[in-house]
C-alpha cells in the first residue's frame, strides 16, 4: 500500500478510536479513558471500566458511535500548559501519566475536540468525520494490561476497525471469518496436534503424535536441503553460564527477555535466548583456516523468551521455540555468494510449501543514529550494496527500509501476506561484524597470518517450529499435502468382514514408509468417510468385496473428489511418489 494511502487509513482509524471512547463515556461516564491508537487491521482504545462491558455490548456501542458522529463536524486542536492538561484529566492517573512524559519530551501538549467529545491526543485525524467515519465495525473485547505491564491495572481492550469504503469493510469482516476457520489454534486442538497446558506453563507447546509428526517431516527436509548446501550440524546445551551472554552482549541488553539466573556452585546459569553464542564458540574452539572457510553451522535449537503471559498467542509467541537456525562464517568476499545462496534456498523451502505471496525487506543504517548501530561506515555501506546487489540479481520483490537494521548489521526481512490477509515477518537473514569482535574470531590466511576480518550471517528460512506450524496450519487450513499429513492414508473396510484385507492394505502402506491408519469400527462407510474429512487425512483407500477379490483399493480424496479404482501395488507406488516428490497435490 503507498505511503499515502497507508496514512490516511491510520487517520482514519485513530478518529474511529477517538469515536469508540466517546461512545463509551456517554453510556458508562464512570469509564476512565487511557490510550486509543491506529493498528494494522484497525484499532483499540483500553478503558478502566466502572463496570463489566462484555461482547454483548458492541451492537450498542457502534449504534451510539453512528449517532454521535452526526454531530461530529471535525478535529479541534487545542494546546495547553501543563497545569492546564492536568486540570482537563483530573483524577484519572493514567492521563496524568501521559502528560508527564509530554513534558519531559519538550513536544507541546494537545488535545482534540469532537463534538462534546475532548481527548488529549498528538493528533493524526480525518478532516470531515461525519461522511469519513460511516463504514467501521466493532470486532471483540479483550483484557490489557497499562502499558503491558503485569504488574499494573488489567484494562478492557476493545478492537475494531474502519475502511473508506462498506466494500472494503465487508472483505475484511470476510477474511476476518476465513481466519476463524482457519485458527491455528482451533485446527490444532480439533487435528490433536498439541496443547498448552496450564500445569506444564503459559507459552510451553506440548506437541502430541500427530504434530510432533509434522514437526519431524519438516526438521527432516530442512537436514536434507543443508546437508546439500554443505552445512554442518552441531548441539549445544540449553543452558550457558553468565559470561557467555555478557560477551554476546545479551546481558545486560537483553536480559528482560530471558529467564531469571540460576545461582550454581560453580556460576550463575541462564536458559539460552538465542543458539549463535554457542554456535560462536563451537568456530572458536579450534583454529581455523581460509580453507574452511565459508563455515556453516547448522542446528534446531531450542531457546526460551521470558515473554509476559498477556502477550502471548497460542503458537505464534510462545516461551520456548525450536529454531531452524544456522551460523555461516565467512570472509568479506564471500558475504555475497552465500547470502545469495541462502535467499535461494528460502525460496526453495518456500516453493515446496507451496508459499508465494511473500516479497523481502532491506533493512538499513542509519548514519545518523550512532547509538543504535556499530559504527563502522565502511562495513555498513559494502554490506548493504552487496544485499542489495544479491537481490537484484535474484529478481526478488524487495524494499528498502531506513534506520531498521540490527545493530550489528543489516538484514533481509522475509514479509509474507496470510491467506487471510494478514502481513506478517516470517523469517529474517541477518550479516553481523559484531561478533567477530566480540568473540575474537579469527581464521588463518592464505598468507599464514592471522586475519580477525569474521563475517557472520545468522540465518533461519523458516522461522521457528512454533510460529511456522501456526503460519502452515493457517495456509493450508489444516488439509496438509501428503508429504506433511500425520496420518497420510485411512483405509476404510466397508463390513466386518473386509477388516482382514484392510489390515493387509494398511502392512503394505506401512512397509512403504506410509502413514496409515486402518477404521476398523462397525461404521455406515459415509461416516467413516465424514470422519477422516474432519480428520484432513488426504487419502482414503476404501475396501470391500470386489476390491479384496481383485487385490484393489478404491481410492478417494479428502475434497470429495470422484472414486479411482487401483491396483493394490499401483496404489502403494503412488503414495510413495507422492511422499518422496514432497507433492503439494494429491
Amino acid at each position: 500500500m503507498p505511503e499515502d494511502q497507508k496514512k490516511a487509513l491510520e487517520q482514519l482509524r485513530h478518529s474511529a478510536a477517538h469515536l469508540l471512547a466517546a461512545a463509551v463515556v456517554e453510556l458508562w461516564p464512570q469509564t476512565k479513558l487511557t490510550i486509543g491508537p491506529a493498528t494494522e487491521d484497525g484499532f483499540y482504545y483500553d478503558f478502566e471500566c466502572a463496570q463489566p462491558i462484555s461482547d454483548k455490548d458492541l451492537p450498542k456501542i457502534e449504534e451510539k458511535m453512528r449517532q454521535i458522529v452526526k454531530n461530529w463536524q471535525g478535529f479541534e486542536r487545542q494546546e495547553v500548559s501543563a497545569e492546564e492538561a492536568k486540570e482537563k484529566v483530573r483524577g484519572n492517573q493514567y492521563k496524568l501519566e501521559l502528560i508527564d512524559e509530554i513534558v519531559g519530551t519538550g513536544e507541546p501538549i494537545t488535545f482534540y475536540r469532537s463534538g462534546q467529545f475532548e481527548d488529549l491526543c498528538r493528533g493524526g485525524h480525518v478532516d470531515n468525520p461525519v461522511a469519513a467515519l460511516q463504514h467501521f465495525k466493532l470486532l471483540s473485547i479483550a483484557g490489557a494490561y497499562w502499558r503491558g505491564d503485569e504488574k499494573n491495572t488489567m484494562l478492557t481492550r476493545i478492537y475494531g476497525t474502519a475502511f473508506f469504503s462498506a466494500a472494503e469493510l465487508e472483505e475484511f469482516l470476510k477474511q476476518q471469518e476465513e481466519a476463524k476457520l482457519r485458527d491455528h489454534r482451533k485446527l490444532g486442538r480439533e487435528l490433536e496436534l498439541f496443547f498448552i497446558d496450564e500445569m506444564v506453563g503459559k507459552g510451553l507447546v506440548m506437541w502430541l503424535p500427530k504434530g510432533t509428526i509434522i514437526r519431524d517431516e519438516i526438521e527432516k527436509l530442512v537436514k536434507e536441503k543443508e546437508a546439500e548446501a554443505g552445512y554442518l550440524r552441531v548441539a549445544t546445551p540449553h543452558i550457558a553460564k553468565a559470561e557467555l551472554y555478557l560477551k554476546s552482549g545479551h546481558l545486560p541488553y537483553y536480559k528482560d527477555s530471558m529467564y531469571p539466573p540460576m545461582v550454581m556452585d560453580d556460576g550463575t546459569y541462564y536458559l539460552r535466548a538465542m543458539n549463535c553464542p554457542h554456535h560462536h564458540r563451537i568456530f572458536q574452539h579450534a583454529s581455523r583456516s581460509y580453507r574452511e572457510m565459508p563455515l556453516r553451522l547448522a542446528e534446531y535449537g531450542t531457546c526460551y523468551r521470558n515473554e509476559l503471559s498477556g502477550t502471548l498467542a497460542g503458537l505464534l509467541r510462545v516461551r520456548a521455540m525450536t529454531m531452524n537456525d544456522a551460523h555461516i562464517y565467512c570472509t568479506k568476499d564471500q558475504i555475497k555468494s552465500e547470502f545469495a545462496s541462502v535467499l535461494r534456498l528460502t525460496q526453495d523451502y518456500f516453493a515446496i510449501f507451496g508459499l508465494k505471496d511473500y516479497w523481502f525487506r532491506l533493512s538499513k543504517w542509519d548514519p545518523a543514529h550512532t547509538d543504535k548501530y556499530i559504527n563502522q561506515p565502511e562495513n555498513w555501506e559494502y554490506s548493504e550494496q552487496v544485499l542489495r546487489e544479491v537481490l537484484q540479481e535474484q529478481n526478488v520483490q524487495f524494499v528498502e527500509a531506513d534506520d531498521e537494521a540490527a545493530f550489528y548489521g543489516p538484514k533481509v526481512d522475509v514479509q509474507f501476506k496470510s491467506v487471510v490477509g494478514r502481513e506478517e515477518t516470517m523469517s529474517t537473514i541477518q550479516l553481523d561484524f559484531v561478533a567477530s569482535e566480540r568473540f575474537g574470531l579469527s581464521y588463518v590466511g592464505e598468507n599464514g597470518e592471522k586475519n580477525s576480518e569474521v563475517f557472520v550471517i545468522h540465518r533461519a528460512p523458516l522461522s521457528v517450529h512454533e510460529r511456522f506450524l501456526a503460519f502452515l496450519l493457517e495456509h493450508y487450513a489444516g488439509a496438509f499435502p501428503v508429504w506433511l499429513s500425520p496420518v497420510q492414508v485411512k483405509v476404510l473396510p466397508i463390513t466386518d468382514r473386509h477388516q482382514e484385507y484392510a489390515n493387509e492394505v494398511a502392512a503394505e502402506l506401512r512397509h512403504a514408509g506410509v502413514r496409515v491408519e486402518v477404521d476398523g469400527r462397525s461404521e455406515r462407510l459415509q461416516a467413516k468417510i465424514r470422519d477422516a474429512q474432519l480428520q484432513k487425512v488426504p487419502l482414503m483407500a476404501v475396501v470391500g468385496d470386489k476390491e479384496t477379490e481383485q487385490q484393489t483399493v478404491a481410492v478417494r480424496n479428502r475434497d470429495g473428489g470422484g472414486q479411482e479404482v487401483l491396483k493394490l501395488t499401483e496404489f502403494v507406488a503412488s503414495c510413495r511418489e507422492k511422499i518422496e516428490k514432497r507433492e503439494n497435490s494429491f
